[in-house]
């Protein structure tokens, strides 16, 4: 094998293409890598944040959803409390009603009563009148004997 001149020549050219290479183009290439291992770095990192916080965020669900389920039930509770004593005064009103008007009822039946009483006690008052003129075959004075009536409708 025979070493010449133009083997130093490339050996020359190759260590200033190394040199050249080194120099101006690695640099370049080696910044866009770093850059671009940040990058990948940084979306990683944001990616496994953005996970935690939607684990975090899925567990404030969870939990604001037993919460607004508790105070659902809390709230149902006190809407059938409310309904029952709703109906329990119902019931109470309407028995209070009901008693009034069965108090009324029997105010106007004893009323009624003593008119039916008074008016019978009339009706007899004169037919004992209209007996008494048939039987004696005149006729009797009212004005004159009222009170002989009057104690007759007592009386009965």
């Amino acid at each position: 094998m025979n070493i010449n001149l133009t083997l130093f020549a490339q050996m020359i050219t190759f260590g200033v293409f190394v040199w050249f290479c080194m120099k101006f183009v690695w640099p370049p290439i080696m910044h866009a890598l770093e850059e671009r291992k940040t990058r990948i770095a940084d979306g990683l990192a944001a990616a496994e944040r953005g996970k935690r916080e939607q684990e975090l965020a899925e567990k404030r669900a969870g939990e604001l959803l037993h919460e607004a389920k508790g105070k659902a039930a809390e709230v149902i509770a006190r809407a059938e409390k409310r309904a029952g004593e709703i109906v329990d005064e119902a019931k109470s009103d309407a028995k209070v009603e009901g008693d009034r008007l069965v108090v009324a009822a029997q105010a106007e039946i004893e009323q009624q009563v003593n008119r039916a009483k008074e008016q019978l006690r009339t009706q007899v008052a004169t037919l004992a009148v209209a007996g008494a003129e048939r039987v004696l075959k005149r006729e009797i004075d009212v004005g004159a004997h009222n009170d002989v009536l009057d104690e007759l409708v007592n009386q009965i």
